[in-house]
């Protein structure tokens, strides 16, 4: 999958491939075009190379630590004041709490967005250079097989002074106002009928065209279109495949001339073709017809009798393989990040703690205090990968731990993941601390995910004088409520304790005392079961106590 990172990777390294091979081709400025084309073109198959080359090679960190240390996960510092801390962990939309029956909606970040824009522009130009190739191809469905013996001719006599020997297809079309080849395999050249009327310019366009065939210039047409389509945001690897196109051009000049064609007559033919340009059809081939901005240049080195023109040597060949492995393989691997991005994947990053830091005693401002008055600040405890990623989930912001630093006490990075997903704020801490003054952060945490409110908390600890947080979650999870331990108590329920409370929601009985109803307002019987006994109690205060055996008690729940 394309990321961000990636995506700046591809950007500086096609730079410097693109930006070297540029210079290369200046320094070479005096050599033939069959030779600086070649440089031109082991540059475009180096940018071609490059992702994949990213991809399967191993990573390179040449670098010294001390100059990638800035690179390093920096530490979640929860100080309120710190501007570094809002750097540290990336300001997230607020989570919805584990309460919540919606989840919120956050817009993405540039950054998730990148790889989308890269795609845009990416899908638009491989689909241009389809649909030409598409249209030349039924263009040649479309074609007439030019039987002109003149035209015969010049391509039997081109194919044998170049010493090409595959057969090469030599059609006519309407739809076009001048010569265009293309192929590899099955190469064709298709001429214009204004073009087959000028018999007398066969030897010079044949000799052309069949040169582009000859040095496989369709496939190198290709590959630089391919590159500028992947590196369409680089101006540099456009100017590269501008270059490389005037290149080849130049490079099938050169062929002509060799052919013992006539130099002003050639230039006369570049002039006249310029006027007949197929606009749109050569953006997948090759023509005579030259661009705009590079008839001038081409003209001037075709009437410049003192250039070289000879193909690239076979010195030169290996030079530029050199160039394509020497270049590519080491800055495809090359991460000044590599060691740390390893390490990350398995060791934590720093969680600086963020409680308040104690104010300095007067002696020690005096300097005259202990020396140990003052204790070292502990070490940052580690933070891993999976930490911050439930951290970035759930909402976590610097302002929120030093939040929750400051009143919930010392707390690791999964209390603070925890709270936060279940809504625990400094608010809550404080109003349930109100009730309970021991509870830890784990029966808070765990108390709101309960959905415990503190105005619950004080009512039961309204109804149980003892009660404590534990036994508070008992009744909230039996559904116990104020109203309910009203409404017992009143049916004469002897709800003592949490226990009895959570047993009589539980079961509809109670090891307190049960009424049972007599005809006389005054009289009643209580039944406690637990205990075996049944006592009734008459209008002139007398008791009667009978006892049954009791009940053996319940087996406990297995363990899961």
């Amino acid at each position: 999958m394309i990321t961000t990172a990636m995506l700046l990777g591809l950007a500086w390294k096609s730079a410097a491939v693109a930006g070297l091979t540029l210079i290369l081709l200046r320094l070479a400025r005096s050599r033939s075009s069959g030779e600086r084309s070649l440089i031109a073109h082991a540059g475009i198959v180096a940018l071609l190379a490059l992702p994949a080359a990213m991809l399967l090679l191993p990573a390179w960190a040449p670098l010294p630590e001390s100059w990638t240390a800035a690179s390093e996960p920096a530490p979640i510092a929860a100080a309120p004041a710190a501007s570094a801390s809002a750097e540290a962990l990336p300001a997230a939309a607020p989570a919805a709490s584990a309460t919540a029956d919606t989840a919120s909606f956050t817009l993405p970040e540039v950054g998730d967005l990148a790889p989308f824009l890269y795609a845009i522009p990416l899908a638009l130009l491989c689909g241009m250079m389809l649909l030409a190739v598409v249209r030349l191809f039924a263009m040649r469905g479309r074609a007439e097989v030019l039987t002109e013996g003149s035209w015969l001719s010049a391509l039997a006599e081109a194919q044998r002074r170049m010493g090409f020997k595959h057969g090469t297809a030599l059609l006519v079309s309407r739809e076009l106002r001048s010569p265009i080849s293309w192929g590899v395999l099955r190469p064709t050249i298709v001429l214009s009928p204004v073009t087959v009327g000028a018999v007398d310019e066969a030897e010079a366009i044949i000799a052309h065209e069949l040169a582009h065939v000859a040095r496989l210039d369709w496939a190198k047409l290709l590959g630089a279109r391919a590159v500028c389509a992947l590196f369409w945001f680089n101006p540099l690897v456009w100017m590269l495949a501008r270059e490389s196109h005037q290149l080849r051009e130049e490079a099938a000049d050169d062929a002509v001339l060799m052919a013992d064609i006539d130099g002003p007559d050639y230039a006369s033919l570049l002039v006249g073709a310029a006027r007949h340009d197929n606009q749109g059809a050569l953006l997948a081939a090759h023509g005579v017809a030259p661009g705009k901005g590079s008839l001038k240049r081409r003209i001037t080195r075709v009437l410049d009798g003192s250039l070289k023109r000879g193909p690239a040597s076979v010195s030169w060949m290996l030079m530029s393989l050199v160039l394509l492995a020497g270049v590519t393989a080491p800055l495809a691997a090359f991460s000044a990040t590599a060691d740390q991005k390893k390490a990350a994947k398995d060791s934590p990053v720093p969680f600086a703690a963020a409680a308040p830091a104690a104010p300095q005693s007067t002696a020690a401002v005096g300097g005259a205090g202990d020396a140990n008055a003052a204790p070292a600040a502990a070490a940052p405890k580690p933070l891993t990968a999976d930490q911050l990623v439930g951290m970035r989930a759930v909402g976590v912001t610097p302002e929120y731990v030093a939040e929750m630093r400051e009143h919930g006490g010392s707390m690791d990075p999964d209390d603070i993941i925890a709270a936060k997903a279940v809504g625990v704020d400094p608010a809550y801490i404080r109003a349930m601390r109100g009730v309970f003054p021991g509870a830890s952060m784990d029966d808070l945490i765990g108390a709101s995910a309960l959905h415990i409110e503190p105005g619950y908390a004080r009512e039961m600890k309204g109804a149980f004088r003892s009660l404590s947080i534990d036994d508070l979650t008992a009744l909230r999870a039996m559904g116990v409520t104020g109203d309910y331990i009203r409404k017992m108590r009143g049916a004469g329920y002897a709800l003592k304790s949490p226990d009895d409370a959570v047993e009589l929601r539980a079961t509809g009985m109670t090891r307190g005392v049960m009424r049972t109803s007599t005809s006389r307002r005054d009289e009643r019987a209580t039944v406690d079961i637990s205990r075996g006994v049944i006592e009734a109690r008459g209008a002139d205060g007398r008791v009667a106590r009978v006892e049954f055996p009791a009940p053996p008690e319940p087996p406990a729940a297995p363990e899961n």
